[in-house]
């Protein structure tokens, strides 16, 4: 057994600390991927879509998963579906942490939208 590493994502999506930790790690990436990202206090990601779609399993705190239509809230226990294409953003609620599995193919691509 082994702890799997939070590897912190220093990227322009993100608005705050967040850290991802692969959980598929071996030749079933190549048919899916499931990642845990970890958002810390009010962190998000900005707009953005994916190629694929996208499935989000709440796994601890508060979040919130958003289009230019709709907001909704996450709590431990909610599974999100995100279509292919659709332009979103998620990320902890104000003053929350929040993490969530994700669950999509590997070979989706992801483009920011917003700067």
């Amino acid at each position: 057994i082994a702890q799997v590493a939070k590897v912190p994502q220093e990227t322009p999506l993100f608005t705050g600390p967040v850290t991802m930790q692969s959980i598929i790690d071996t030749d079933l990436t190549e048919k899916f991927r499931v990642t845990m990202v970890n958002f810390g206090r009010g962190a998000r990601n900005k707009f953005h879509r994916h190629t694929r779609e996208q499935v989000l399993i709440v796994t601890d705190g508060k979040g919130i998963v958003a289009t230019d239509k709709e907001e909704i809230s996450g709590v431990p226990g909610d599974v999100i579906f995100i279509p292919a294409g659709e332009k979103h953003w998620h990320g902890a609620a104000k003053g929350a942490t929040f993490s969530h599995l994700y669950v999509m193919l590997p070979d989706s691509q992801t483009t920011q939208i917003e700067d």
